[in-house]
């Protein structure tokens, strides 16, 4: 029971920050407890290797030579400002393609990988710039370790719940054929209080991260609310409530968003003197 005590402690006060603040402030720390970058960086490059080669044999890869043209390069004008946050993240193996497909998606895996599907550009008539915005947006999930801070709550959630368990049970006042509604409780709990709004923070980090990246490599930052207006539209305004979304809502997302632009216009006007 003890070391279960000392596993939640150190659970909840092992934190630290992946980036630097930026000229945004971004500096919210993170639960990365039990998940080395290594671990996360191997099974992304799996991962990643496997949606490339089932697009090769599909002939979906790279098949559309402006669209690549495009992506890479923005791709080749946001990576070098990836410095600001982490300064060796430019010298990552960073790789960019284009995958045929109508859905609407696009990704930053862990390591630099990053893969744009033709549906986003062509159902939201991306320009270049919003281009940048979805980009940037992604690549702050890996400068970030998103992806990592998810496996590793992952983690603590499983251990808070069967630690609970343990101890209810221990207790004496609880039997084992209620720890099934206890532990579906326990799920409920730490999902609405502690799994959602992390996932929401990580998706307002990652759009003021993407931001500035996109305002220094002399990309409008007004694109980006441009973008998510067209997103929102494109949902038919139909965004689920904030309460029980990983998602900020869309009016949010725009209005915070704009919100930075005071910041962040300064370094997109600096960027295109150069």
């Amino acid at each position: 029971m003890k070391k279960i005590f000392l596993s939640l402690i150190l659970i909840l006060t092992s934190c630290a920050s992946t980036t630097e603040e930026g000229a945004i402030g971004v500096n919210r720390k993170q639960f990365l407890t039990g998940v080395s970058p290594e671990q996360v960086n191997e099974q992304s490059l799996q991962a990643y290797t496997e949606v490339k080669t089932e697009a090769s044999k599909k002939n979906t890869l790279d098949t559309n030579p402006e669209h690549v043209r495009r992506v890479k390069a923005v791709a080749a004008r946001l990576i070098p400002q990836t410095a600001i946050f982490r300064k060796e993240a430019p010298a990552w193996a960073w790789e960019t393609h284009v995958i045929t497909s109508d859905e609407v998606n696009a990704y930053c895996m862990p390591g630099g990988k990053i893969v744009f599907y033709s549906g986003i550009i062509e159902k939201m008539k991306m320009t270049d710039g919003e281009i940048a915005a979805v980009m940037g947006h992604e690549i702050a999930h890996a400068l970030r370790e998103h992806g990592r801070e998810r496996m590793a709550r992952a983690q603590a959630q499983s251990l808070i719940i069967g630690g609970g368990a343990a101890l209810a049970v221990a207790s004496g006042k609880v039997k084992d054929e209620n720890l099934r509604y206890i532990s579906q409780g326990a799920i409920l709990f730490t999902t609405v209080a502690l799994t959602l709004p992390h996932s929401r923070d990580q998706e307002s980090e990652s759009d003021d991260i993407g931001v500035e990246l996109m305002a220094r490599a002399g990309y409008d930052p007004q694109e980006a609310v441009n973008l998510w207006t067209k997103m929102a539209a494109n949902n038919g305004g139909k965004s689920p409530l904030q309460f029980l979304s990983t998602h900020p809502a869309d009016g949010k997302r725009i209005a915070d968003i704009q919100a930075l632009l005071p910041k962040v216009n300064p370094l997109y006007l600096q960027a295109t003197k150069k």
